[in-house]
């Protein structure tokens, strides 16, 4: 059975994945669009982890790095996007 972690927690690990994919890509954002960023980066992480086989088991770390990996992904192309 895979790791699972709440709602809250999902929004906290969301929130900061947001943040600091944010500064990494140097795109300013308020605190609900971090969260909205990495949580639906943690999605779209998951799932392209999974089809190259890679799988991030493990705890809240594992979580955040998935959703920082994504939501730096989703800025990227947001950043192609705007030019």
């Amino acid at each position: 059975m895979g790791f699972e972690i709440g709602w809250f927690m999902t929004i906290i690990v969301g929130g900061i994945a947001g943040w600091l994919a944010g500064k990494l890509m140097d795109m300013r954002f308020g605190v609900f669009m971090n969260i909205v960023i990495g949580i639906v980066g943690a999605a779209v992480a998951a799932a392209i982890f999974r089809r190259l086989g890679i799988f991030v088991e493990g705890d809240t770390l594992g979580y955040l790095i998935t959703s920082f990996v994504g939501a730096s992904l989703l800025l990227f192309i947001a950043k192609l996007v705007r030019r």
